[in-house]
């Protein structure tokens, strides 16, 4: 019953993630020669990062090795957070652990195929320029991390 919840909400996550990097990179054609589009300035623009770290970019730019254990860490996460739901979970744990596993996934799918998370998603309000940006994987990361918080 739970990973029959986990599963579902996890794919329909990835995908949305995948979906909305695939329209910044392509139809809004946003990349290193154009990085940033004004949507609500200064509450959101969009500007483009490629993120090879971990949140923040921290240990960006390190070996290459690096991005095989981050997506390593990634699938054992997600694993390990499946198997502690299936076996001491409710069903509303199962949507937060969802979000969690899709979300880990599609930035691990990111490291493996484009070799660094694509953010693009940059908030700044009040003065304060934020120099970070991050995507829609990394809101269901925190979103799912939260509901469990809150549900176990």
């Amino acid at each position: 019953m739970i990973l029959r919840l986990v599963l579902p909400i996890a794919i329909v996550a990835f995908v949305i993630d995948q979906l909305s990097k695939w329209w910044i990179t392509g139809p809004l054609q946003l990349g290193w020669d154009n990085r940033e589009y004004a949507v609500f300035p200064p509450l959101l623009q969009f500007r483009y990062a490629e993120n090879t770290g971990i949140n923040f970019g921290l240990f960006g730019g390190g070996p290459e090795e690096t991005r095989w254990i981050l997506i390593g860490v990634s699938l054992v996460i997600s694993a390990a957070l499946i198997f502690w739901v299936w076996r001491r979970g409710s069903a509303a744990m199962a949507v937060g652990a969802g979000l969690v596993v899709g979300g880990a996934l599609a930035n691990a799918w990111d490291r493996f195929h484009h070799g660094a998370v694509i953010d693009f998603l940059n908030n700044a309000c009040c003065g304060f320029d934020n120099p970070f940006s991050y995507n829609i994987a990394d809101v269901w990361i925190f979103a799912g991390a939260i509901w469990i918080a809150i549900k176990a």
